[in-house]
C-alpha cells in the first residue's frame, strides 16, 4: 500500500528536496505541497493524504495552528496524521504539536533515512517520539498546570482494565510488554488499545500519553508502569 504525503514548508528548496527523497521510495508518494499553513489546509483537505509533513514556522498561518484546524474535526471525519518539522528543538513547540494532535515531531536536520522511516512510522499509526521522551516532556508541562476536570471526565467511559492499559501506554510500554505485565495475549492488548483510542477519540500513543497526564491519571514524577 502506497503512503500518500503532503509537504508543507515555506522554503521551496526544502519542499523539493523532501519530495525527491520521498518519491524515490517505492511505498511513498508525494501528492501535494504548500508554502504556508492556510494553503496547507486547502491542499490537505483536497488531497486527503495519509501523512502531512508540517513546518512549524511559516508566514500567513504557522504549522501549529494549521495542525489544530486539520485535526479538530468531528470524530469519524477525515483527519490526516501530522508530523511537525522544525529547525528548532524547543519544548514548547513539541508540546503544542502533541496537544494539537500531531503524531510526531522531527528536526529538519535529521538524516534522510530518519525522515523516510518517520513517515512510515506515523503512517502506521504509531507516535514518532519515543514514549520516554514524550513522557519526560509532558511531565515538565504537567507540573505547571493542574489536571482539568474535562479531561478527567473523559476517562469515565473506560473500564478498569482499559484505564490500566492506558497507564501502561503512558509508561512507554509496547503492546507486547503490556501483555507480559498483565499476563494476557498481545491480541487482547491490541483490542483494549483500540477501544481506548475509540472511546477517547485518540489517534495514537503520543496523544494517549498527553491525556494520561492532563487528566490526572498519571501524576508528574510517578512511575506510570508501577
Amino acid at each position: 500500500m502506497t503512503i500518500s504525503v503532503v509537504i508543507v514548508d515555506d522554503q521551496a528548496m526544502v519542499r523539493a528536496g523532501f519530495a525527491a527523497l520521498l518519491d524515490a521510495q517505492v511505498d511513498i508518494q508525494v501528492v501535494g505541497d504548500a508554502a504556508d499553513g492556510e494553503r496547507a489546509i486547502a491542499v490537505v483537505r483536497q488531497a486527503q493524504p495519509d501523512v502531512v509533513l508540517m513546518d512549524v514556522r511559516m508566514p500567513v498561518m504557522d504549522g501549529l495552528e494549521a495542525a489544530r484546524r486539520l485535526l479538530s474535526t468531528s470524530p469519524g471525519a477525515y483527519r490526516p496524521k501530522v508530523m511537525m518539522l522544525t529547525t528548532f528543538d524547543i519544548d514548547d513547540y513539541v508540546y503544542g504539536a502533541l496537544q494539537a494532535g500531531a503524531s510526531g515531531f522531527l528536526l529538519k536536520d535529521a538524516l534522510p533515512a530518519d525522515l523516510v522511516a518517520a513517515v512510515r512510522v506515523v503512517a502506521a499509526g504509531d507516535a514518532l517520539l519515543a514514549p520516554s521522551v514524550t513522557r519526560r516532556l509532558i511531565e515538565k508541562f504537567a507540573r505547571q498546570r493542574p489536571a482539568t476536570p474535562d479531561e478527567s471526565l473523559r476517562l469515565n467511559d473506560l473500564t478498569p482494565r482499559e484505564s490500566e492499559v492506558l497507564r501502561l501506554i503512558a509508561g512507554g510500554l509496547s503492546n507486547a510488554e503490556i501483555a507480559a505485565a498483565l499476563f494476557v495475549a498481545e491480541q487482547t492488548v491490541k483490542t483494549h488499545v483500540g477501544r481506548i483510542f475509540s472511546k477517547l477519540d485518540l489517534r495514537d500513543r503520543a496523544q494517549a500519553v498527553v491525556l494520561a497526564y492532563e487528566s490526572g491519571l498519571i501524576r508528574p514524577g510517578a512511575d506510570p508502569a508501577s
